[in-house]
């Protein structure tokens, strides 16, 4: 299993590009699905990719959705887990290593954009790493886990009306307010992100990370930008992709339900099955 690129440009008619794939060791499969839905323009882009490092399989998945343009969500694509990956305590302290990986990866960017666009992206990604599930999370892509039939959110939404997030971006010199929805300085719905150079001040790209153990409990990971979560609950969406083994299948019925349901965003889903009693013993 090798990387697998995104596409852009897919067919506005809510018809997804979509795929999969199985880990070596038996221990994982996944599938993604994504669409531009009822937009003209393409801003998510994902990543589903299968490494091996210091002897023990990887797995390593993304969903990024870009706002004011597709620009910053394909170069964290791109670049984010390249960095991680070569993170000298990627092993021996991953959370480290995630949270390093992102703020290199949103500082490179800024550096290397010249221009003066405001746009950014989010992302909610997830680690596997031996028996063990690291999610990271910014902006308002989320990621959900199924445990023992249970919808269970790893992450959380990052919105500027939150109390906590509200007194940071206030704290910061910064202000929210109401414009449709409340918005960070009136004109960002998230309160952080990658990119968004002109208020970065108070955008900021600090990742929340949760940690899950992977054992007979855990049935699947969803990643989906909020196209689906706009629409979908996340006890439907466990709900929905319970019944479906083929994770690519599962990525697939959450986006046509979304694009069913009307959702007016960009539609990316990623699902990931854990494989528990197959293949080798044990998760290393």
């Amino acid at each position: 299993m090798g990387y697998l690129s995104n596409v852009i440009g897919n067919p506005t008619d809510g018809s997804p590009v979509s795929g999969g794939g199985r880990s070596q060791n038996d221990k994982f499969s996944y599938g993604y699905a994504s669409s531009p839905g009822k937009r003209a323009s393409m801003e998510d882009f994902y990543e589903t990719k299968i490494d091996c490092v210091d002897g023990q399989i990887i797995g390593l998945f993304g969903v990024f959705d870009g706002h004011g343009g597709a620009k910053v969500a394909e170069y964290v694509k791109e670049n984010l887990f390249s960095h991680l990956l070569r993170h000298p305590k990627f092993m021996s302290d991953t959370k480290v290593a995630i949270d390093d990986a992102y703020k290199s990866t949103d500082s490179e960017f800024l550096e290397s954009d010249s221009s003066q666009n405001q746009c950014g992206s989010t992302a909610s990604t997830a680690v596997l790493v031996g028996d063990r599930l690291f999610v990271a999370n910014v902006g308002d892509s989320r990621a959900i886990i199924c445990r023992g039939g249970n919808a269970i959110a790893v992450s959380k939404d990052h919105k500027p009306d939150q109390t906590d997030e509200r007194q940071r971006i206030e704290d910061a010199g910064g202000f929210v307010m109401w414009a449709g929805t409340w918005r960070v300085g009136g004109v960002l719905a998230v309160s952080r992100a990658f990119g968004d150079k002109l208020l970065k001040q108070y955008v900021v790209v600090d990742p929340e990370i949760r940690e899950e153990v992977v054992d007979n409990t855990l049935e699947f990971l969803i990643l989906a930008s909020d196209g689906l979560w706009d629409v979908v609950s996340n006890d439907e969406a466990v709900a929905m992709t319970r019944s479906i083994q083929d994770p690519e299948e599962a990525a697939k019925k959450l986006l046509q339900e979304a694009y069913k349901r009307e959702s007016s965003d960009n539609i990316t889903c990623v699902v990931v099955r854990f494989l528990h009693g197959q293949g080798s013993s044990g998760y290393a």
